[in-house]
Parts: structure tokens; sequence; C-alpha cells
């Protein structure tokens, strides 16, 4: 059995989830759900990421301790899963001192003993929304870009990662697809930061004087590790590096699901980590883009950040799931608007999946047992046409164009049923070859629209030679 280690980017915890967190999440349970039908051995990792300076501002604003602050929102984050029906099977958070604790001081040491922590005095911009020191040629007339703010001139001694050791090794890595970087863009962005100027040492601790929450630096209790070199770690942690390490059997990952903001830090200093500590680097990054809303990046000021569970007890789990999965291409940015979720929701699940679904198990159950020896060619050879397809495309992290496919082998059924005409022959071979490309078209569906899979499956009862049909609630009621 093969091993398939996914995981996700672990949310910072300053906020609740919103549904670009709500996305990531969602093509990662697709991957993960995909290879465990394929027979893998799965492990779906996600978390929280709960250290560092945004973290003690939020907390302050709320009127609250951090821990108490993180313990709220990682409860939050952990909803998701039920909410989007999710299947991770394992959470992290960074505040866990039994089993993130160890391996983030393991990874410390290692770097230590592989010569690449020093120590110097340092002055630069400190930009708290990426908990990172930036420079100059990062900004926007003094501003950055993604957080609307300047950053903060900080003057302090810092331990430093000797970063630039990697920078060769890293580049012909990603070169030689040893690092596989998708969407391919998201390659040559990293690649021309280490052709151009090349990776540079990395600050990788603060004054604790300057930032208490975090953890303290082996052997330096002055020193509060760097959120990031803490955050990293959590995908080692999470099998027992540094403590009971039987699960570092699934290192190195296979994918890393990640968001386009924070891709430096997974392609470059995550990689310059693992190979100071002497261990693989992961076998693809996959990077996402972002959500906008009607066109804007969400934004607590214009207050158009899109809250998932509200989305979910609106729509359902399946449809927002189809939504994002559907309307925003793979690896690109994508935008959310009420009416093109509604059109894309009526044109596709109700007047496609839900209509042709109902259908065929209203023709079924009409007609009780009938025996199943064998299927149309014409059903079989489209079925195995378009798996072959969403196989391709999901291997290659087309997760949109694995669900159009599917969609074009629903429109094959309704025109063979139009076709046909069941309704007036009473055909019994007809409907059975729909009964089973319904169910076929149920498996494929499983990853992206697990609930709406399983209703349909559980409606169509195989015994060894025979099979009966049970008619179900409209799957996708339109909206109006």
């Amino acid at each position: 059995m093969a091993k398939f280690y996914i995981t996700t980017a672990i949310d910072y915890t300053n906020g609740p989830p919103h549904i670009g967190h709500a996305f990531e999440k969602v093509q990662a349970d697709v991957l993960a759900r995909w290879h465990r039908q394929k027979g893998d051995e799965v492990l779906y990792l996600t978390g929280t990421d709960e250290h560092g300076v945004k973290i003690v501002r939020a907390a302050e604003a709320a009127g609250k301790e951090p821990q108490e602050f993180v313990d709220g929102l990682a409860e939050r984050f952990r909803a998701m899963k039920e909410a989007l029906n999710l299947s991770w099977d394992d959470f992290i958070r960074t505040t866990d001192k039994e089993r993130h604790l160890p391996g983030v001081e393991l990874m410390w040491q290692k770097l230590v003993e592989a010569g690449d922590i020093y120590k110097k005095k340092y002055q630069g911009l400190y930009c708290v929304g990426h908990e990172a020191f930036v420079t100059q040629k990062d900004l926007a007339e003094g501003i950055c870009a993604d957080h609307g703010k300047a950053p903060e001139v900080v003057e302090e001694e810092n331990y430093f990662f000797r970063l630039s050791k990697y920078s060769e090794e890293i580049g012909k890595k990603i070169k030689n697809k040893e690092l596989r970087i998708l969407p391919e863009a998201r390659e040559r962005e990293i690649l021309s930061l280490i052709e151009g100027e090349g990776l540079q040492d990395v600050s990788f601790s603060r004054s604790r004087k300057d930032l208490e929450w975090g953890i303290p630096v082996p052997g330096d209790e002055t020193q509060t590790m760097y959120v990031w070199c803490d955050a990293l770690t959590n995908y080692l942690s999470a099998l027992g590096y540094g403590g009971d390490e039987k699960n570092m059997r699934f290192w190195p990952a296979d994918v890393q699901v990640i968001g386009k903001d924070i891709l430096r830090f997974h392609a470059a200093i995550w990689p310059g980590m693992l190979l100071a500590a002497g261990l693989p680097l992961p076998k693809t990054l996959f990077v996402h883009g972002f959500i906008t809303v009607e066109r804007q990046k969400m934004s607590k000021t214009i207050g158009n950040v899109l809250d998932p569970f509200e989305l979910v007890k609106k729509y359902g789990a399946d449809a927002v799931r189809y939504y994002l999965l559907r309307e925003i291409p793979t690896g690109e940015d994508g935008d959310f608007s009420e009416d093109k979720f509604k059109e894309r929701y009526n044109a596709d699940l109700a007047n496609g999946l839900g209509n042709f679904a109902s259908r065929v198990l209203t023709l079924g159950e009409k007609q009780g047992e009938m025996m199943h020896d064998g299927v149309d060619s014409e059903i079989e050879s489209q079925v195995q046409k378009v798996r072959g397809w969403v196989d391709g495309k999901v291997r290659n992290f087309k997760l949109h164009e694995a669900l159009g496919h599917i969609g074009e082998l629903i429109s094959f059924g309704d025109a063979y049923v139009n076709r046909m005409k069941p309704w007036e022959t009473n055909d019994k071979e007809v409907i059975l070859n729909l009964v089973v490309l319904l169910d076929n078209i149920a498996g494929l569906l499983a990853p992206f629209l697990p609930t709406t899979a399983e209703k349909i499956t559980k409606s169509i009862a195989w015994q060894k030679t025979t099979l009966s049909v049970k008619k179900i609630e409209n799957l996708f009621p339109r909206l109006s």
C-alpha cells in the first residue's frame, strides 16, 4: 500500500476562518479522498499557527490573554471539519507543548549542529502581517501590498539562519523537479528570486523582551524563536519528530498545499531548514491563489469577509465545495459573488446532477429488482474514458477541470435519457444502464461532493445478480 502524506498551511489564529481557509482545506480534502479511493494509506494534516506578534496584538485588542485567545480560535478552525465535511486525519497546534515543542527544539538543535545558526546585530523592516523582515523592494511606496501597512523598524541582536548556504542547492532541486512547484508560474517566481539576488540569511529569533509569546530559543531564554521556524516544523512535529517518531515514515510529504502569499517561506526557508537537518524535501508544493468578493479583496474594513459557516448554513456543504472547486481555476485567483454562486449552482447542480439523479432514480424505483448481467458498451466506454480524464486532471492538480469532465458525463447521461425515452418504452435494459451510469458518476464525485455521492450510492442496492433503486429527495433544489 502506497503512503500519501498531504498537508495544508496551518491557519494563523489572529482572526476567525474565512472562505480562503475553507478553499485550501477543501482542495486538500479532494486530494486526500481521491488517494484513499485509490487504496493509498493517507495522512491529511492541518492545524493552527498560534505564536507571534500579530497574535499578541489581536489578543490585546480582544481583551484576552494570548492562550485564551488562540484556544477559542483553534476550536473555530477545528469546526470547519464538520461544517465542510472535511476528512483530515490530524490537527496540530503550535502551542501544544507535548506534541509540537519537542520537534521545534530538535529542529533548532539540528540547525545549530549544521553550523547554520549564528548571532548578529541587525536593523530591518519588520512586517507584522507577514511575521517577517522585508526589504524596500518588497514594498510599494513604503507599504506592504498584502497588508496595507508600513513595516516597523526593528533594531536588535538576533540569531540568524544561514539560508544563503543552501541557495544553489534549493534552486537545483526545484529545477530538476525533486521539489515540484505548481503551477509553473510559482516555480518561475521562486527561481527568479534564487537566480537573481540569491537567498539571503534569515533572522531566526526576536528578543524575548519584545516578543515573549513564542518558543524560547534552546539554551538562550533571552530570545524567542522566529515564528516561521516554529510554524514550518509542524509538518514534522505532527509525525512525532523529536518524540515518538513512528509516523516519520510518512515523510517526505507528497503534497503541501499553500497559498501564494507564503510561497517564499515554503519554497526557500523550509527547504533550507530540511537540508540543514538532513531531511528530504517535500515532493510537491501546490500553490493556490486568493479569493476576492465581488472583485474586491476581502477586508474587515469593507465588511466583505466571507464566513464559510454562514455559507454552508445557507446553501449546504457540497454546494459550497462545488463552487470553490469548479468556479475557481485550481492554482489561480478566483472571485465569489452571490449571483455567480446561484448561477453555477442552478446550472450544474440543480439542472445538471440533481435533475439527472432524480430522473434515473425515479425510473429505477418503478422497475423494482433488475438483473445486472452487463452494461451497454457505449455507457462503459464513456465511463472509462471520463475516469481516465478525471484521474489525469487530479494527478496534475486541475480539480476544476476534473469536475468539468464529470459534468460532461452527466450531460452524456441526459442525452442518453432523451434519446432512449425510457419513460415511454419502460425498457429495463436502458434503465439499468442509467442506474449503472449514475452509480459511476457518484463514485467519481465522491472526493469532491462526498455527502451527495453517498446519498446516491445508498439509494442503489446491489445484490449478487440484481440491483434495486430507491428514489431520494431532490439533491439540489433550484435557487431563486
